[in-house]
């Protein structure tokens, strides 16, 4: 049901993964009207049905901007320690906090018999399975989510994106330098990289991080801020 980009970092690029999943996501996502399931996606199973009414475009003002949104229970969120989906699936409802989320963009790009297919581009932390269900509920009926397609995570779009099979095979892999070449850098002698390799004090000309510290050859050496004339690092990799 769900396809299209993900950034998977392997072996010294896993210190990276917090850096690169924090941007901006786009999809492309089917609302089929007239079912609703337990997980809010066609995963889930059939729990009400309703009318099957035409879509009125007007609908999607609301969801625009910055609004609380609370999470699904079948979500990764943690509340009172425990992920939510896990409660779910005991079948136990438990009380969610709204958080803050932004929609940049949400179009039509196209409706059918029951159905609209929607560009969305939205913050970190966005659940579209959530916008199906309250689209739903504003044009008085219910529905779910039938498929998603996320066509970019942050600076990654689906035309750097290879197939699982690929990947596994180590074919068209990205380097850690393309991965993060979307952020600002310095570059460092030969004696600085070793300091920064050993997270020593190396000096650097101010800079909105975070910032990519690059040795004399441009390989990665450490993604860093810069404070008080100092670089102060955020993830150091290894030599």
């Amino acid at each position: 049901m769900a396809t299209g980009v993900l950034p998977v970092c392997l072996g010294e690029a896993t210190k990276l993964a917090q850096l690169l999943s924090s941007d901006e996501k786009a999809y492309e996502a089917t609302v089929t009207f007239g079912t609703a399931t337990d997980t809010l996606d066609a995963e889930g199973k059939v729990v009400a049905t309703g009318p099957v009414v035409p879509f009125d475009p007007a609908l999607l003002a609301r969801f625009r901007g910055t609004y609380l949104q609370t999470p699904p229970m079948y979500s990764a969120v943690k509340v009172g320690g425990r992920k939510l989906y896990e409660a779910a699936r005991a079948g136990e409802e438990l009380e969610r906090e709204p958080r803050e989320v932004t929609v940049t963009k949400l179009e039509v790009l196209e409706t059918g018999a029951g159905f609209v297919r929607l560009a969305v581009e939205s913050s970190k932390g966005f659940y579209v399975r959530v916008l199906a269900s309250e689209l739903a509920e504003a044009l008085g009926t219910v529905g779910h989510l039938s498929a998603l397609r996320r066509t970019r995570a942050g600076p990654f779009t689906l035309a750097q994106a290879v197939s699982m099979e690929d990947a596994c095979a180590g074919k068209g892999l990205m380097s850690i330098e393309a991965a993060v070449a979307h952020l600002p850098s310095v570059r460092v002698s030969e004696a600085d990289a070793r300091k920064v390799l050993s997270g020593g004090r190396v000096e650097a000309a101010p800079a909105a991080g975070p910032l990519c510290v690059l040795g004399p050859a441009g390989k990665l050496l450490a993604i860093a801020d810069v404070e008080g004339g100092v670089l102060k690092y955020r993830r150091v990799m290894a030599s």
